[in-house]
């Protein structure tokens, strides 16, 4: 059962929701973009949960600042960044050992950018990372990556830039190309959950 809680990232009250599983493995789940609608209620980010919380994590996803009950406002990245960190450093706080991370196109770009510095976050998946849309050059390498999913038809984590991109971030990440899928996978939700299932 999802708890809602509410922590810090520099002055703004942060909201997110987490569910407690039995063992000491989390993740951080983080959301599409902020001005285009993206919240921590985006279904794709509810699919990715859903597999998480199967497998026996315990899972954290969370509004960034300006969204939903969150304070502050859009931060150009920068802001966000902090957010993410703070999540990690809370759901670390109530006793889970062993954090991961997922997110899910501006979700994923975020986590990109916190775990290129941060070396010692493990099993990383990002879902259809908008490589055609924002610049990633910052992200040299990240090292914790396990799993890139994306879809045929995804036209902002088109599959042979990404396959590309993904070599250089970590050539020992697996990708997944779903087929007929969307940068939104209307209708391919399930097919997303059971490539996580496998993979996860």
């Amino acid at each position: 059962m999802e708890k809602k809680v509410f922590f810090k990232s520099d002055d703004f009250s942060l909201e997110g929701l987490i569910d407690r599983a039995e063992s000491d493995k989390g993740v951080v789940i983080s959301h599409p973009h902020p001005l285009y609608g993206g919240d921590m209620q985006n279904y794709v980010v509810q699919s990715i949960k859903k597999v998480y919380r199967e497998k026996g994590y315990t899972t954290f996803r969370f509004n960034f600042r300006g969204v939903g009950a969150s304070q502050g406002n859009y931060d150009n990245d920068q802001g966000e960044q902090k957010d993410l960190c703070a999540a990690l450093l809370f759901i670390a706080s109530t006793g889970i050992n062993h954090v991961e991370l997922a997110g899910y196109s501006y979700g994923a770009w975020i986590n990109s950018l916190v775990a290129c510095k941060d070396a010692s976050i493990k099993n990383i998946v990002l879902v259809s990372p908008p490589v055609a849309f924002i610049d990633f050059k910052p992200v040299t390498s990240i090292p914790g990556l396990k799993l890139v999913v994306t879809g045929t038809l995804d036209d902002y984590a088109p599959p042979d830039l990404l396959e590309k991109t993904v070599k250089l971030w970590n050539p020992k990440a697996t990708i997944e190309i779903i087929n007929g899928a969307n940068h939104f996978y209307e209708g391919y939700t399930k097919k997303l959950e059971s490539v996580l299932r496998k993979r996860v």
